[in-house]
């Protein structure tokens, strides 16, 4: 069955709101490490929120994006308190901040945006705004994750990943995202701070 000219006609548009709702610049990444088994042995492992952290959903989305990578790595992950080899303590920090309002739709980052969040703006891109409202919002959001052996509450690893995303459901997108960044190249080199893109 062909597809109806309308429908046709309003593909461009989706194509935009996707761009609406999407990341912001690359992901600011810095792991640190031990090396040695620290980081090369693999086991059971249980994720913690950081004391302080904030719950709710949000926070539960970034968990889940973190156990998803963990267990990628090889890490089996168990929910009993006490159970486990290591321990993953999971922190998220998010700030939300308005694009400046213009008369286009189409607004254009040069990059070191004021964020009110750890370390300002991440990057610059074009952005377009389909509707105003709250897909005019950029969330900035840091995640930070610790490894520890659970035994001797040593940290063997730890990383923070940075980034930014806008639109009206940026949370599970840029979880996942933020989540992949950190991971990736594990344990990666240890004081260096790269960017993903």
């Amino acid at each position: 069955m062909p597809i109806p000219r309308s429908a046709l006609m309003l593909l461009p548009l989706f194509a935009l709101g996707a761009c609406a709702t999407s990341s912001s610049g690359p992901v600011e990444v810095t792991r640190f490490h031990l090396g040695g088994t620290g980081v090369n042995e693999r086991g059971t492992i249980a994720i913690e929120p950081a004391p302080g952290a904030p719950g709710g959903v949000e926070f539960d989305m970034y968990a889940h994006a973190v156990g998803q990578e963990l267990a990628r790595l090889g890490y089996a992950q168990v929910d009993g308190v006490g159970q486990s080899l290591y321990v993953a303590v999971v922190d998220v920090r998010s700030a939300a901040r308005e694009r400046p309002r213009g008369n286009s739709g189409v607004s254009i980052g040069l990059g070191g945006g004021t964020g009110g969040w750890s370390g300002g703006g991440v990057g610059g891109g074009v952005s377009f705004n389909l509707g105003g409202g709250r897909d005019r919002t950029v969330v900035g959001t840091q995640l930070s994750v610790q490894l520890k052996r659970r035994s001797d509450q040593t940290v063997v690893w730890e990383g923070r990943a940075r980034g930014e995303a806008s639109g009206r459901d940026v949370s599970g997108a840029l979880a996942q995202r933020l989540a992949v960044a950190l991971f990736r190249d594990f344990p990666g080199e240890s004081g260096r701070t790269i960017s993903v893109p």
